[in-house]
C-alpha cells in the first residue's frame, strides 16, 4: 500500500506539493509513482529560473522500466531545485517525501492548488 500524506495535495499525474511558505510549494512525485516506475536512475530537472504553466513537463525521471515525464501541478517560476538527485537519484525511491523532492515552485495563481487532488481522492485514484 502507498503511503499518502493526508498534509499534500496530489496531480491525476502522481505529482504531489507541499506547502513550503509564503507562495512557495515543494514538488516531487508520490511514492506510489516512485513504486510504479521501479529503481529511478537519472533525473533531469530545469534550471533555477525557469517558468512553467500548470500541466507543462518540467524534466523527465528515468528508471530501469521506462521514462516518464514530470509536470508541473501549478504555474509558477522555479526557485530551487534537489540537485542531490544528480548524484543520487534513488533518494526518490528512498524517500519521496523527503531528501527525493524535486523542485521548489514560487507558485503563480495560488487558486490552482484548490484544483488539486486531496489525499482522500489520490488515494481512491490508486487503489
Amino acid at each position: 500500500m502507498a503511503n499518502v500524506p493526508t498534509d499534500l495535495k496530489y496531480t491525476e499525474e502522481h505529482e504531489y506539493v507541499k506547502s513550503s511558505g509564503a507562495s512557495e510549494v515543494v514538488v516531487g512525485i508520490t511514492d506510489y509513482a516512485q513504486g510504479e516506475l521501479g529503481d529511478v536512475v537519472f533525473v533531469e530537472l530545469p534550471k533555477v529560473g525557469a517558468s512553467y504553466e500548470k500541466g507543462a513537463s518540467f524534466g523527465t525521471i528515468e528508471a530501469v522500466k521506462a521514462v516518464s515525464e514530470l509536470y508541473s501541478p501549478v504555474s509558477g517560476e522555479v526557485v530551487a531545485v534537489n540537485d542531490a538527485l544528480d548524484a543520487n537519484p534513488a533518494l526518490v525511491n528512498s524517500d519521496p517525501y523527503g531528501e527525493g523532492w524535486m523542485i521548489r515552485l514560487r507558485v503563480a495563481d495560488s487558486a490552482q492548488l484548490d484544483s488539486l487532488l486531496d489525499a482522500a481522492a489520490y488515494q481512491g485514484k490508486i487503489s
